[in-house]
């Protein structure tokens, strides 16, 4: 039987309509965009900036203001430390206990260099508030980072209430776009981010892209780059432009705006079967996180008296997640979980379940039965 995929918060399937995209720019059109002297760069340049375009609309903002990177975890990366970066004294940085790794230890590195990092925390749900970020900031403080959702327990941060705040205290604020990007609404004319990092492959896009948000507009934020080379990208990230990865990034976005009403009210339904069954079969499993300001895909469940670890190799047909893929070979519990009062058998003892485009409602029928009794069998175990 056909395993199941429920770790959409990990990565997703390249959607076929974005491989179809993508495709010309490997075999035909594969010019270097850099190249102005004939039509193979001409056509690689014109469909980088079509792509710049149309990621830059479905931001509410200017091409001009959109970088290509790698990944999230790079643009984050450019974002913290180039903000930092760019005067010579050490700045205050401002950002919440449940972040990403890649956001945290960049603001480490702050640390380092002589400034004073400030991890604010969270509730039981993993949600700050506005009025924690306004006592944070002070007269060092130069940057505020604060994901739009956790990749864990698919939190919402209150957003336009933060942003609000950090424009009337003048300081610049990055977020960590990653999970939230295409799945809820997020524009930043809307909502006045300075910064904003996204990735392809949380979108069902190619893995290796992603693309960072750099207001442009009144006060402009300034970025010390981290990379010599070429002058690429506004010199911010410099190398040969991937054109089939950016063309498929811009796709997924495509795909991920038109069909967002949907395909939420969707993996709501989908995800509320889920919690039914699985909280029906066990009066004590916790819900970890709100149910309310949450990613409509995820999901995310302590099971008291058992080991996620060990669930997971109970449950081979079914692709879950027991804490973030980008730092369970830690070994450690998750600090999100910690992070909203878990104890680390609590945390243990999670799995975290990523509904996304392929999902249906047979798979969730199944997926909660192979868990009811994966569940059950290692507590009578």
């Amino acid at each position: 039987m056909k395993p199941i995929y429920l770790d959409h918060q990990a990565t997703t399937p390249v959607d076929p309509r974005v491989l179809e995209a993508m495709l010309p720019y490997f075999r035909d059109d594969f010019g270097n965009a850099s190249s102005s002297t004939h039509v193979f760069g001409f056509r690689a340049e014109a469909a980088v900036e079509d792509a710049r375009e149309r990621i830059a609309a479905h931001l509410g903002a200017m091409p001009e203001e959109v970088a290509f990177t790698s990944g999230a975890t790079e643009s984050n990366n450019i974002a913290i430390q180039g903000v930092l970066g760019a005067t010579p004294e050490p700045s205050n940085v401002v950002t919440v206990e449940t972040e990403h790794p890649s956001v945290l230890e960049a603001c480490a590195a702050q640390g380092v260099r002589g400034g004073r990092v400030v991890r604010l925390s969270v509730d039981a749900e993993g949600l700050i508030s506005a009025d924690q970020v306004a006592n944070a900031i002070d007269e060092s403080t130069r940057l505020v980072s604060v994901s739009a959702a956790n990749s864990e327990i698919g939190t919402l941060q209150p957003l336009d209430e933060i942003a609000r705040v950090c424009c009337e205290k003048g300081v610049v604020l990055h977020c960590d776009g990653a999970q939230a990007v295409g799945k809820v609404p997020l524009r930043v004319d809307e909502t006045p981010l300075d910064l904003l990092s996204i990735s392809a492959h949380k979108i069902y896009g190619p893995k290796g892209v992603g693309a960072l948000y750099i207001r442009n507009r009144r006060p402009k934020i300034r970025l010390r780059s981290l990379f010599a080379g070429g002058g690429q990208e506004q010199g911010i990230r410099p190398g040969t432009l991937a054109v089939p990865l950016i063309v498929g990034l811009a796709r997924a976005l495509d795909l991920c705006i038109e069909e967002q009403q949907l395909e939420t009210k969707r993996l709501l339904e989908l995800r509320g079967l889920l919690h039914e069954r699985l909280t029906a079969a066990f009066s004590d499993v916790i819900t970890n996180g709100t149910l309310e300001a949450r990613l409509p895909g995820n999901l995310n469940l302590s099971f008291p008296n058992t080991n996620g670890e060990r669930l997971l190799l109970a449950l081979p047909g079914l692709a879950v997640s027991s804490g973030s893929a980008c730092s369970s070979s830690s070994g450690e519990p998750s600090h999100v979980l910690l992070a909203i009062g878990r104890d680390k058998k609590l945390a243990r003892a999670s799995l975290r379940f990523g509904l996304g485009r392929g999902t249906t409602r047979e798979d969730v029928l199944r997926a909660a039965e192979q868990v009811v009794t994966a569940v059950r069998e290692q507590r009578q175990g």
